[in-house]
């Protein structure tokens, strides 16, 4: 019966994480880029009770018998399907069509990947004269070669365009003719996406499982994504699903304290016919 105890305490620690990873989806259904988790569970180890084997006189016994152990969590997975495009009047919102990851420098220099288009254009020096691309947090995106997008002199922001594939434009004042600036903007794929790690909600990085990131401009096995613009890429959590799921670790979660309730009434009853 102790071992009831221990199963049915597994299988709570398994559902409270799976209960906590819905909540965070369903929080986050209205973030920008947003990829949502599942949980992954693996059984435990099962203990014999007993084996297979033969009577003296060659008579097999029952098959084998073993008990389990009861759940834990194997993994959390990123789910990186295609969002919903929802209309922005901004001119630099951009949402991505295709499996490709716009990149970003932080404060430390340091690259990371992310499916939010919410950008702007930002002064890139003290005196005004040059304009940088930026995310909503200020971190400069990088361009095809991996370089920050920066543009100038004393260029207008709200002159400048982004075409589907990417590259900066400038319109010019006399002919109202967008010309081409020379710069285009990354975008980056991966052998593995689920290997990423998870920096915040909408942020990846670089790790071992996912493999090196690869420049979608200077990889032709690569079938090539484009870019929307005008548009935000919305949260890819189905809300209904959720739900769904949120009732199912709810009712598994109280499946298991009735378990251990029921353990527990048991060794009380024990107890009590030993008085």
């Amino acid at each position: 019966m102790v071992r009831s105890l221990w199963t049915g305490a597994a299988g709570m620690n398994a559902q409270q994480t799976n209960v906590d990873t819905i909540s965070n989806n369903l929080a986050n259904v209205n973030s920008v880029g947003y990829k949502a988790q599942g949980v992954q569970f693996k059984s435990l180890l099962y203990q014999d009770l007993q084996s297979p084997a033969t009577t003296a006189n060659g008579d097999p016994k029952p098959t084998d018998s073993e008990v389990g152990l009861g759940v834990r969590v194997n993994a959390i997975t990123n789910f990186f399907n295609q969002g919903p495009l929802l209309a922005n009047d901004s001119e630099t919102a951009l949402a991505i069509q295709g499996k490709g990851l716009f990149a970003y420098h932080d404060v430390n220099g340091e690259t990371y990947y992310t499916r939010n288009g919410d950008f702007t254009w930002a002064l890139g020096n003290l005196e005004g004269t040059e304009l940088v691309l930026t995310n909503s947090e200020g971190n400069p995106i990088l361009n095809t070669e991996g370089n920050e997008i920066r543009v100038g002199p004393n260029l207008i922001s709200s002159r400048l365009q982004i075409a589907k594939d990417g590259g900066i434009m400038y319109e010019n004042i006399e002919t109202g003719v967008p010309e081409p600036l020379g710069q285009t903007i990354g975008l980056w794929q991966f052998n593995n996406f689920g290997g990423m790690e998870r920096i915040g909600n909408t942020a990846f990085a670089v790790t071992e499982a996912s493999g090196p990131a690869l420049n979608e401009a200077t990889n032709d096995d690569l079938v090539k994504s484009s870019i929307a613009t005008g548009y935000l890429e919305g949260s890819s959590v189905n809300v209904a699903t959720e739900m769904v799921n949120l009732i199912i670790a709810q009712r598994a979660y109280e499946m298991n304290s009735t378990s251990i309730q029921t353990t527990d009434q048991m060794m009380q009853t024990a107890n009590q016919l030993k008085r």
